[in-house]
């Protein structure tokens, strides 16, 4: 009778092992600093129970865009750039509470910087210029671009930007329909495509077909239709009906009658971005979001990037933030508002919203994050008014 229990033993050793190994593998992510220091910060958006998390999250915005338009991803070393899609979120923050002219500094600095022809680069420095430290550029910024320049109605002013990037998108496209592989939010070179960049491309083009039909632009509206139809059909023959992160290696049939289910690829946060505010709403889309974020939720309460990221227990506040806005934007106001809270709990001494929350449910990482600060706004906002969707 003590086979059983030696057995048991051995392998509760064997987990504990594991465990451990993995908290070695991943120490434990700490605060960079609490926050850029702020006078009291007064708006004009009322008393909402979010309202002083969102003021601070602009305050900070304000904080990180220089002169130049150029908004850094956060204050400090690395995070001390400006990454197109982060800048591109906050540009659509800003339009969608009617800072026009304060969104129109953002772009004019995409617009000043944007590649002649080619890939956007990942980063770039405070005065424009390429970092060369070894990133690949990625083509999910020409979306991005393509999504803040729409929403801010700026489409006639940054018409050589709309049609460099829409057209970058075309060239991207393979026979299949799909694009090549590219580095995505995840920031590491990528063996196979992904659909953190799928997603955006797809955004992208379905605001420069919109942009393009606005100007009587009809033989661009034409062209770009064509290839939004070509790869939207190829997203859901490869990614569907789950929209993993990586397309599914094998299919289960599981039983006559049951849906087939995909295996392999792993839940993506990315997954948020095929559907509202980013896209029209599709049942078997929300149904993949639902699943994710039901996968991809840690024990602290946050979200993390991906299935397939590192096992460490953080969240990542830029994805419960989309996440957040996903569940405003389909009118699930209730997730929402519980994740809006989860973020406003979790903010530093000063009020600022961090990258991540670590395995002790402590801010940690970058501080303030514009990323997450211009999601907040975002979702803040569509709680209380429809955003535009492309």
């Amino acid at each position: 009778m003590r086979f059983p229990y030696v057995v048991i033993a051995v392998l509760l050793a064997v987990l504990a092992g594991g465990t451990i190994n993995n908290v070695v593998r991943n120490p434990q992510p700490q605060l960079v600093s609490e926050g850029i220091p702020h006078a009291p910060v007064r708006s004009a958006l009322g008393s909402e129970p979010h309202d002083d998390m969102v003021r601070h999250a602009l305050a900070d915005l304000d904080s990180l865009t220089l002169p130049s338009g150029g908004t850094l991803a956060g204050e400090n070393g690395p995070w001390r750039y400006v990454w197109p899609r982060d800048a591109s979120f906050v540009a659509v923050a800003r339009c969608a509470i009617g800072q026009y002219g304060d969104a129109l500094k953002v772009l004019s600095f995409l617009n000043r910087v944007r590649p002649a022809t080619g890939r956007w680069e990942a980063r770039y420095t405070a005065d424009g210029k390429h970092v060369g430290d070894g990133r690949e550029p990625q083509s999910d910024a020409s979306g991005w671009v393509l999504w803040a320049t729409w929403f801010c109605r700026a489409g006639r002013q940054y018409w050589g930007m709309v049609e460099e990037s829409a057209d970058q998108i075309l060239r991207e496209l393979g026979p299949d329909g799909l694009p090549a592989r590219s580095p995505d939010y995840w920031e590491r070179p990528e063996k196979e495509l992904t659909i953190g960049t799928v997603a955006p491309l797809l955004t992208g083009l379905r605001s420069a077909v919109r942009i393009a039909s606005d100007q009587h632009q009809q033989a661009q509206a034409t062209r770009w239709q064509a290839a939004l139809e070509k790869l939207s059909a190829a997203t859901d023959r490869v990614f569907g009906p789950d929209y993993p992160r990586t397309p599914a290696r094998a299919t289960s049939l599981v039983e006559p009658g049951v849906e087939p289910i995909g295996l392999g690829g792993g839940a993506d946060s990315f997954v948020t971005v095929l559907g509202p505010p980013f896209a029209p709403a599709r049942p078997v889309v929300s149904t993949a979001i639902d699943n994710a974020y039901a996968v991809l939720t840690q024990p602290n309460g946050g979200v993390t990037p991906g299935e397939d990221w590192r096992a460490d227990g953080v969240s990542w506040t830029p994805q419960t933030a989309l996440f957040a806005l996903s569940a405003a934007a389909r009118g699930d106001q209730d997730t929402a508002n519980t994740l809006l809270t989860w973020l406003d709990h979790h903010r530093t001494k000063l009020g600022a919203l961090p990258e991540k929350v670590n395995r002790d449910v402590e801010p940690a990482g970058e501080a303030p994050l514009a990323w997450t600060s211009a999601l907040v706004v975002l979702t803040d906002t569509a709680l209380h008014n429809p955003l535009l969707i492309p």
